[in-house]
């Protein structure tokens, strides 16, 4: 530990005096040196990290130097293909040692969620430039912490969450916020993407050789791994995962702040939801949707994650004049956000009347956050960033309210839970759907009630919970953070 000391000292020192270490001054023609941090690879997806390696390759002036992985049945057949390919990449197991070379300009994190943060903390300290993967957090507490070290280190930190990438959805957002439509009422997401049973083990699991455990848990605690796969699946473990809603509904949740035109986290939030249809080690709703109460016009997710498609979702949304979520919806997309609004309703990059007509298609296409990252690095603009760290925490802040007010919650009876939902029509409706879904899927409600969260009172300007239940609320907005990966007060 004596270099992570010494490390820690020098940052400390830097901090004082206003610089950050091993920054370098890029001119017009000189190469980004990247790392990717979290290589990653998955029997189920393959790995970000691997597909990041691909998409910053093809971005001119951007040369991937270094891999980052504990794992070396992850890492080193990677390596290799750099060497193959004649291409110097050096090969780092612990980002701490990364951090200290000097032939690193920025880095991108596609580690495990909970080590989204810190590592962006300790590469602004480091005087590197960063590229983050969602969630920007696994905690409202550490996703500030990465803004003000994005801010006092003045680096320049990508988040890529939503669509921002997407010129055809910023045209449409423009063109609703201008009153196009009339009155915004209020913005749903839904992502449904059905998920299967992780299976359940009959104690802990052994430690891959190749793997150093150690550094994998970073943050979290050293836990017996209680799942068959551990790398995927701890997507639906609390300690590292923030379940589906974390894992890609924060896009579409992102997608409506967006339109939404918000830069705060919601005043209040409510979840219902559960783990229905198999009993795992999964720790994670696959069912859940929340209602963010954003003033003047509140927004409402749906996540739903039961392999059987319900009948609803099988109408023709573009004919449909209903004004229910599922009519507005592509059958085979299964996930979009819509924006109602008195004179009708925007459906990704359509705009439609209030019977269902087309009025309006954006198609501006899209860019790269890959490409724009670069541009950023080199021209230092950080107002010319698609999605920045603020905007990766605040997504992922809604995220954790959410995740918060479902880990508080009881199962209740759907008499209960019909009487909270019935606050609001259009939450109201966007029940019946969940019943709907859980109905399609055989889920017995008697048998295995959903849970229903309590509503939580955030005061947006402290990132603190009020009122009743914020003593339980609290706590959940941090971890006890496990010596030497600790995410500092001060930054």
């Amino acid at each position: 530990m004596t270099n992570g000391i010494t490390r820690r000292r020098f940052i400390q020192l830097a901090g004082v005096s206003g610089l950050a270490p091993f920054s370098r001054v890029l001119g017009a023609n000189s190469d980004i040196r990247l790392a990717i941090v979290g290589v990653g690879s998955s029997i189920k997806i393959g790995g970000k990290g691997k597909q990041e390696i691909v998409a910053f390759r093809q971005v001119p002036g951007i040369r991937v130097v270094a891999l980052c992985d504990p794992e070396h049945a992850h890492l080193d057949p990677e390596v290799q293909k750099f060497k193959d390919r004649n291409e110097p990449c050096a090969a780092y197991t612990d980002i701490r040692k990364l951090l200290e070379s000097k032939e690193i300009d920025a880095i991108s994190i596609t580690t495990p969620n909970h080590w989204h943060a810190l590592a962006t903390i300790w590469a602004c300290q480091a005087g590197k430039d960063v590229f983050a993967q969602k969630p920007f957090s696994h905690n409202i507490f550490e996703g500030r912490r990465a803004v003000e070290a994005t801010k006092k280190y003045n680096r320049v930190v990508a988040a890529t969450h939503g669509p921002r990438t997407s010129n055809s959805i910023r045209e449409a957002y423009d063109w609703v916020r201008q009153g196009n439509l009339g009155k915004m009422l209020y913005a749903q997401g839904i992502h449904y993407r059905p998920r299967t049973s992780i299976g359940k083990v009959d104690g802990p699991q052994p430690i891959p050789k190749t793997l150093d455990y150690d550094l994998w848990s970073g943050p979290a605690p050293i836990l017996p791994v209680m799942r068959e796969y551990l790398h995927y699946d701890w997507h639906w473990i609390w300690p590292y995962g923030d379940g589906d809603l974390g894992n890609n509904g924060v896009h579409f949740v992102d997608s409506c702040r967006w339109a939404l035109g918000q830069q705060a986290l919601a005043e209040r939030v409510l979840s219902i939801g559960g783990r229905f249809g198999y009993d795992d080690d999964g720790e994670t709703p696959n069912t859940l949707i929340t209602f963010y109460d954003y003033k003047p016009v509140p927004l409402i997710f749906e996540v739903r994650g039961l392999p059987k498609r319900a009948e609803f979702l099988k109408q023709n949304w573009e004919k449909n004049p209903s004004t229910t979520m599922d009519s507005y919806l592509q059958p085979d997309l299964r996930i979009g956000v819509v924006i109602k609004c008195e004179g009708g309703y925007l459906a990704g990059t359509k705009a439609f009347d209030k019977m269902g007509a087309l009025i309006k298609e954006f198609k501006s296409g899209n860019s790269s956050a890959e490409a724009n990252f670069a541009e950023v690095v080199r021209s230092r603009k950080n107002a010319d960033l698609q999605a920045n760290a603020l905007d990766g925490h605040l997504s992922a802040g809604l995220v954790h309210m959410a995740n918060i007010s479902y880990r508080l919650g009881k199962q209740s009876p759907n008499e209960q839970i019909r009487e909270i939902a019935s606050m609001d029509k259009e939450f109201t409706d966007t029940y019946d759907r969940f019943l709907a879904h859980l109905d399609a899927n055989e889920i017995d409600l008697k048998k295995h009630p959903a849970t229903l969260g309590p509503f939580l009172k955030m005061d947006p300007k402290q990132e603190k919970f009020t009122g009743a239940f914020a003593a339980q609320a609290n706590p959940l907005l941090t971890r006890e953070y496990r010596q030497p990966f600790v995410v500092p007060e001060k930054v």
